[in-house]
């Protein structure tokens, strides 16, 4: 286990290395959570504009996915394992990138952020079934994902941990989702 924790600090070190004065700006605006809220919006209207009125379920369980996940990262893994964030790791804060000075909370295990990108790429790519919004959405959770290493405020396992997460509950919601389609026909 130590020997994959120093890989994971080695590889946060390097890939948080890489960063300029315009990434900074790029990167902090792409992990801003208000940033996506015309994806979201332009999710919810599509599903809408498909689905009629059978889009409820589909919007409630996107909901579901992403609470769900958000909540579990905190509260089933943070909590839990109380992981420090790199810009918390006294061993190797000196070391880090940060961003306006910003570190978030003590604990970074698993990332919220990839937990709630991944469960909304996922759920919503099994449910519009078209390869290239699936691609899309799958390079948009990835650069979510990585602008939390760039930030300095997660190590790579965090973001893999959080992705895995995202997906299987985003899994488990598009389940209820076609056993409730398949009741209902």
């Amino acid at each position: 286990m130590e020997f994959i924790e120093q890989i994971d600090q080695q590889l946060f070190l390097f890939l948080n290395g890489f960063h300029s004065p315009f990434w900074d700006n790029i990167m902090y605006w792409i992990s801003y959570k208000f940033t996506w809220v015309p994806l979201y919006l332009g999710t919810l209207i599509y599903f809408i504009y498909k689905q009629k009125q059978k889009s409820i379920i589909t919007i409630v369980l996107l909901i579901v996915t992403i609470v769900l996940a958000d909540q579990l990262s905190v509260h089933l893994f943070k909590n839990v394992f109380l992981r420090y964030r790199p810009c918390h790791n006294l061993d190797i804060q000196n070391l880090v990138h940060l961003i306006n000075n910003h570190c978030g909370g003590q604990y970074g295990f698993v990332s919220s952020h990839a937990a709630n990108a991944f469960g909304f790429a996922t759920f919503t790519s099994l449910i519009i079934q078209k390869k290239s919004i699936t691609y899309s959405l799958i390079f948009w959770a990835i650069l979510v994902s990585y602008s939390r290493i760039y930030l300095g405020v997660h190590y790579p396992t965090d973001l893999f941990g959080g992705a895995m997460l995202g997906i299987s509950t985003a899994l488990l919601t598009f389940f209820i989702f076609t056993s409730y389609q398949r009741k209902i026909k």
